[in-house]
């Protein structure tokens, strides 16, 4: 920690901000806030980018909720400079922007963004110098319990006779595939098995299945919230990790307990295993 670097006072109830707050899964955090009664949160802001609808609207109006008397905005400086958390489930390019306006006002960052590079990882990574930043490619306490059983079973079972697949399947209106949980998932499976995941990862492939390989399948259709199984294929065996989820709000929920757990905590990257004690 350097000088200026200084977490954020912790007294009092968490003063939350969210971006993207019109998006699926910014009203659902909307929701899941306002429905907590232990006095241990609070909305304090909620951003919309220039020129939405939901900007100048009662923030729980555009969630579906009575009015709550917060206005959704369009100026993530100002709420990044006045929250002590801000969850963010929006775009790799915007998450990035974010997290530097994290940095100077020393908010604590929870990004549940997928589809970044390594470019966009490495800017959190510098951002995370100077706040503490949550990012995980999923939120829910199973699925993260999910990638721990796969980096277990990988580990006790060797490549040579035991195939890795990662099978996923969202609603037909995600951009990103894989999903950035098969992607948590698949690098589990290769920390289990002590490789590099970039060598060893086949996402895009024809013909004959590579020896070694962490092979991906993606499916896309309906309103399906999000599906994740991971195949261990032996001969004349085969072992099934899966996780189902029916409900956005636990991706939510494990959000506002990863702002929670960040407060106070010194500068970092972090990811949902910190915050659950898995790592």
């Amino acid at each position: 920690m350097t000088a200026g670097d200084t977490p954020r006072p912790v007294e009092g109830p968490l003063r939350l901000g969210i971006t993207g707050a019109a998006g699926r899964m910014g009203r659902m955090l909307v929701q899941t806030v306002l429905d907590i009664a232990d006095g241990s949160v609070v909305l304090h802001g909620a951003v919309e980018h220039e020129g939405s609808a939901a900007v100048g609207r009662d923030a729980g109006l555009v969630a579906g909720r009575p009015a709550c008397g917060v206005t959704v905005g369009d100026d993530p400086v100002q709420l990044f400079a006045t929250a002590d958390a801000v969850v963010d489930f929006t775009r790799p390019e915007a998450s990035v922007r974010f997290a530097a306006l994290a940095a100077q006002g020393k908010a604590v960052h929870v990004v549940g963004t997928t589809g970044f590079s390594a470019e966009d990882l490495a800017a959190l990574g510098r951002a995370a110098r100077h706040t503490p930043i949550i990012q995980s490619y999923n939120m829910s306490l199973g699925v993260n319990l999910l990638a721990a059983l796969v980096r277990q079973a990988a580990r006790a079972l060797d490549a040579a006779g035991w195939d890795i697949e990662v099978v996923e399947m969202h609603h037909r209106h995600k951009i990103d595939a894989p999903s950035g949980t098969a992607i948590l998932l698949g690098r589990a499976a290769a920390e289990g098995r002590g490789v590099d995941f970039d060598a060893v990862k086949a996402i895009d492939r024809d013909g004959r299945r590579p020896d070694g390989a962490i092979g991906f399948a993606t499916l896309r259709g309906g309103d399906v919230v999000g599906e994740h199984a991971v195949i261990l294929a032996g001969t004349g065996e085969r072992i099934e990790l899966a996780h189902r989820a029916t409900d956005r709000g636990i991706f939510a929920r494990g959000a506002v307990k990863a702002a929670l757990w960040g407060r106070g905590r010194a500068p970092g990257l972090y990811t949902m295993a910190d915050v659950l004690g898995l790592s």
